[in-house]
């Protein structure tokens, strides 16, 4: 083709939206917009008492009828469900969130260590802040299975699993090329969540707003905490782009 027969307008090469690298950020913003919302929603409806004969229908529901001081379901799934809720504890998800910075030090990945800091220890300090702010009594309905201490509204087992969880599963996820993998990554840490927050209904500890609650603002922290990552860190993204 010689110069005179050029097109007078070319187009650029259409690329699918979900392949641009601005895509991944505007979801992530929208769903972390929808979770925040989700949680003023249920903390409104949960101020003025309009959750209640929901909370107590499924507090009733996971008892034996006539007993509401036995779980419904064979012993072993109380003493399942026990295990199942420790993983969601300030010990574990503690100890869990020292070692993984500890390594991510060791290995001179400093903006991972950092992002995995910030996201737990700063869901942890909004955890105790909302509690104290809402003041929200523990369910008296039914007996507790476990011992506790503190206040209810949200739960800090389903806020701190969902943190921890989905942090670390973002930065394990970046690992992978695969996107089977990095669902299946995302699964687990997503499975784990929602474990721990039934556990803690089941345990009657709970209120089940206190736990929707929970998972709505620890899921959007996590997300807001990797969205600054990603802002921060220009030439990651590069890469990840070109991977």
């Amino acid at each position: 083709m010689s110069v005179d027969d050029k097109p007078l307008f070319s187009f650029p090469r259409w690329t699918p939206s979900w392949q641009l690298p601005e895509f991944a950020p505007l979801v992530a913003f929208c769903a972390c917009a929808g979770l925040a919302f989700a949680f003023v929603h249920i903390a409104d409806e949960m101020a003025e008492g309009e959750t209640r004969a929901f909370d107590d229908a499924v507090l009733l529901a996971l008892r034996a009828p006539g007993d509401l001081k036995r779980p419904i379901g064979p012993q072993w799934l109380e003493a399942a469900m026990i295990d199942v809720t420790s993983l969601g504890g300030v010990t574990v998800l503690t100890l869990i969130a020292a070692l993984v910075v500890s390594y991510l030090l060791v290995t001179a990945r400093y903006a991972n260590a950092a992002l995995v800091l910030a996201s737990v220890a700063g869901g942890a300090v909004l955890t105790g802040l909302l509690k104290n702010a809402f003041a929200r009594p523990r369910p008296e309905l039914v007996d507790h299975l476990v011992t506790v201490h503190s206040l209810s509204f949200p739960s800090g087992h389903a806020m701190a699993s969902a943190v921890t969880y989905l942090t670390l599963g973002a930065l394990l996820a970046r690992t992978e090329r695969r996107r089977t993998v990095r669902g299946f990554i995302f699964a687990v840490a997503g499975f784990l969540t929602l474990l721990i927050g039934v556990s803690r209904v089941f345990l009657g500890v709970h209120y089940p707003t206190d736990v929707l609650a929970g998972w709505s603002l620890g899921a959007a922290w996590a997300l807001a905490c990797w969205i600054v990552a990603r802002w921060l860190r220009p030439k990651d993204n590069e890469t990840e782009r070109g991977s």
